[in-house]
C-alpha cells in the first residue's frame, strides 16, 4: 500500500482508509489486553449500556504499545509527519451490540492537558474524568492526525463514522448544523484490522447501532507541536 497516496487523500478529503493494517493475531492480542484491563478496577474506565470507554489507554495498558506501534504504523506516521511526532491522546471505545448511542455531527476541538492555566488562545476549558480539556490555537488542531484502529467490521449499521469530505479545509466552524452542509456525507466503512486516518477538523458523526453487532475502536491522536511552556500534553508519549 502507498502511504504517500493516503497522505494525499488525507490532505484533500480530511480522511483516508487503510484496510488490513493489522492481522487477526494482532487484533486478538489487542482485544485480550483491553479485556484484561476492563476486568480490573480502573478510574478512567467508563461502562454503561450504551458505551464502554477507557481514557488514557496507553498509560493504563502500556503493554498495548508493542502491539500497536509495529513497523507499518511507524512508517505511516513518519510519512504523515516527516518530523518528530508524538502521541497526545489514546482512547478505547466499544459500542456494544445493544447500543442506542449516537453522536451528532461535530469537529474534535479539545486536547487533553495536565492542568488549567490562563493563556491567550486557549479556551473552552473542561474537566471530565479527572482530566482537563481545552480548545487550543487552530495551528495545533491543524497539525493533529487521528488514527482509528478497528477491532471489528464496522459499517453504517453499527456506528461507522460519517464524515463530510473536505470540511477540514474550512477551519473551526460554528457548532450549529445550519452552518454545515451535510448533503455530501460519506460513511467510512472499515473492516476488522483496518485503520482510518482523520483530521480533527473534519466534520463527523456516528449513528446508532441497528444490526446488533459490536464496534470496538482504538482512537489515537498525534502531533508535532509543543504547547505553551506552562502547559503540557497530558498523554505525551514518544513512539
Amino acid at each position: 500500500m502507498s502511504f504517500e497516496i493516503k497522505k494525499a487523500e488525507l490532505a484533500k478529503n480530511g480522511y483516508a482508509i487503510l484496510e488490513h493494517f493489522y492481522n487477526n493475531k494482532e487484533v486478538t492480542a489487542l482485544i485480550n489486553c483491553i479485556n484484561h484491563s476492563i476486568n480490573n478496577d480502573n478510574r478512567r474506565f467508563t461502562k454503561t449500556k450504551d458505551v464502554i470507554a477507557i481514557r488514557q489507554l496507553i498509560n493504563d495498558i502500556p503493554e498495548l504499545k508493542k502491539i500497536l506501534f509495529n513497523n507499518p504504523i511507524k512508517i505511516l506516521l513518519s510519512t504523515l509527519f516527516k518530523t518528530n511526532y508524538f502521541l497526545t491522546k489514546a482512547i478505547y471505545f466499544d459500542k456494544p451490540k445493544e447500543s442506542n448511542w449516537f453522536v451528532a455531527f461535530h469537529q474534535d476541538l479539545s486536547i487533553s492537558v495536565d492542568k488549567k492555566v490562563t493563556l491567550k488562545n486557549y479556551k473552552n476549558w473542561t474537566y471530565k474524568k479527572e482530566q482537563y480539556g481545552v480548545q487550543p490555537p487552530i495551528a495545533i488542531l491543524e497539525d493533529t492526525v487521528t488514527l482509528r484502529i478497528h477491532l471489528d467490521d464496522t459499517n453504517q449499521y453499527n456506528g461507522a463514522l460519517k464524515v463530510i469530505p473536505k470540511s477540514h479545509l474550512n477551519g473551526i466552524l460554528r457548532n450549529e448544523s445550519k452552518d454545515w452542509n451535510t448533503s455530501n456525507q460519506y460513511v467510512c466503512e472499515v473492516n476488522k484490522g483496518g485503520l482510518m486516518i482523520m483530521k480533527p477538523l473534519t466534520i463527523h458523526a456516528s449513528n446508532k447501532t441497528t444490526n446488533f453487532k459490536q464496534r470496538r475502536v482504538i482512537h489515537l491522536e498525534f502531533n508535532t507541536k509543543q504547547l505553551e511552556p506552562s502547559l503540557n500534553w497530558l498523554e505525551y508519549s514518544k513512539i
